[in-house]
């Protein structure tokens, strides 16, 4: 179960856009993550290159974290991100993550969000 110090280091280090670090921090080999309803990605080798593809496609911000619940080996996060595409259009992203633990890594992690945000460009 992961102590509250260590839920606000993987905070800082994603509002600080340290997103590839995150993953290789806090998330175990063998972890999982599943965007709502979709077939979950498995591995962190595979969780790294799909985030350095999202990377590659956007900047991303990380607006200050407002909520974060920790219980036992359970965390629920409310991220607020903003992308910026590759013409300059800037998009808001604001989704719930869980998260389920084991020690000090995430093991699963599911986000939930409208998915009509993704196509709520200017």
């Amino acid at each position: 179960m992961p102590s509250r110090e260590r839920v606000a280091q993987l905070l800082e280090m994603v509002e600080r856009g340290e997103f590839v670090e995150a993953l290789q921090e806090f998330y175990a080999a063998d972890a999982s993550t599943q965007e709502n309803g979709d077939e979950p990605s498995r591995g962190l080798p595979t969780l790294i290159e799909k985030e350095r593809r999202t990377l590659a496609a956007f900047r991303i911000r990380t607006l200050p974290t407002e909520s974060c619940l920790v219980d036992g080996d359970r965390v629920a996060i409310h991220w607020q991100f903003e992308f910026t595409d590759a013409r300059g259009r800037t998009m808001r992203f604001d989704e719930l993550a869980s998260q389920l633990w084991r020690g000090d890594r995430i093991v699963q992690e599911r986000f939930y969000y409208d998915p009509a945000q993704r196509n709520r460009w200017p």
